[in-house]
């Protein structure tokens, strides 16, 4: 897509009761911001006249009900639900979780249907979306069953890139979950999107021990010299320009994570609490392997802040900025790869000429 045409960037409001609708608000508070992108929330013309009357917002939006009505320039409200809300602040109430439900629901519908380029998430709590009709840990999963993909939690910020073999699993069940198999698919989905949405032609890629010190040789568990060695070697035999497995604390210690385009931790907190320590703020959750684009910002529904007005919103910027980087991106991708396609068409036919 050219770089003068708006993309639009599609927001489910996550937990209302939370801080999602107020760092998604204030990040179009800078008129800047509508020239490089169209923002869409999902929710409904009385909650977002809540959330701006309540947070003492000087916003004004252009509510819609038909998603081929968005105007460029403009803060675009979809009636995604018209549901009476209460808004309680810091409040975790099952009511909150069905309209979080609801606007992922209908964002999501309008982005596997091209209504929307791009999808930015806010927060939601992992515990009142759940129900019969909605049982998934968080946005990873749920998008990766409505898109049909192998998708892969990406946190990315600058140049850090931590994604995640096994996300929001217990730890006692992190090394059961952990095979070669599962290693091989995240390592292409990594680099798929490391070629594609950053531009990393040939990336270069960390992976983690699972145990302390990578086991030590197998003194400190088996797991990392049966498995994870082992599906390194053959990458990097393939090829592919994978290495480790590292030993997390050292790694990310002596600054050795400066010399990859992307680490690959084991399990969640391996890999979040280093990259939040050092980019926290400036971090995007980014899920890789869609065939769609889906952002958020890295941090949960900070309840204990939420209506108080100091939230910051620069974590949820940076989850617009890297959707509409990767958006761009990917249309570039599609448009370079799809020349090379011709030039070796042109080729071929040239050829059969002279056979």
């Amino acid at each position: 897509m050219k770089a003068n045409i708006t993309v639009k960037i599609g927001i489910s409001v996550g937990d209302l009761n939370g801080i999602g609708c107020e760092v998604a608000l204030k990040t179009f508070l800078d008129s800047r911001m509508l020239s490089n992108c169209t923002p869409v929330f999902f929710a409904s013309n009385k909650t977002m006249s809540s959330q701006i009357s309540e947070l003492n917002l000087d916003i004004k939006f252009h509510g819609i009900k038909d998603l081929s009505r968005i105007e460029a320039g403009k803060i675009n409200v979809y009636q995604a639900f018209d549901t009476e809300f209460d808004l309680v602040f810091g409040q975790n109430t099952p009511e909150a979780g069905k309209l979080a439900v609801a606007s992922l629901e209908a964002a999501t519908k309008a982005l596997k249907e091209g209504q929307i380029d791009a999808l930015v998430t806010a927060p939601i709590n992992k515990s009142n979306i759940q129900s019969e009709t909605f049982s998934f840990p968080g946005h990873t999963d749920y998008l990766a069953k409505e898109l049909e993909a192998e998708a892969l939690m990406f946190m990315v910020a600058d140049r850090l890139r931590v994604g995640l073999l096994t996300d929001h699993i217990a730890v006692s069940k992190v090394s059961d979950a952990i095979t070669t198999k599962l290693i091989r698919s995240k390592v292409a989905t990594m680099m798929k999107s490391l070629r594609e949405d950053f531009g990393i032609i040939r990336p270069k890629i960390a992976l983690l021990g699972i145990n302390p010190h990578s086991g030590d040789n197998g003194t400190i568990g088996e797991e990392d010299e049966k498995i994870m060695k082992p599906a390194v070697a053959e990458l990097f035999e393939e090829g592919h320009l994978v290495f480790g497995p590292y030993a997390a604390d050292g790694f990310f210690g002596s600054n050795s994570y400066t010399q990859f385009d992307a680490i690959l931790a084991a399990y969640h907190d391996q890999g979040l609490v280093p990259f939040k320590t050092l980019s926290f703020g400036k971090g995007v959750n980014y899920t890789a392997g869609l065939s769609k684009v889906r952002t958020s910002p890295d941090h949960g529904t900070a309840y204990e802040i939420a209506g108080k007005g100091i939230a910051d919103e620069s974590s949820f910027k940076e989850a617009v900025f890297t959707a509409v980087d990767v958006f761009r991106s990917r249309q570039d991708y599609a448009e370079m790869s799809s020349d090379v396609l011709k030039v070796q068409e042109r080729k071929e036919k040239r050829r059969q000429k002279f056979v």
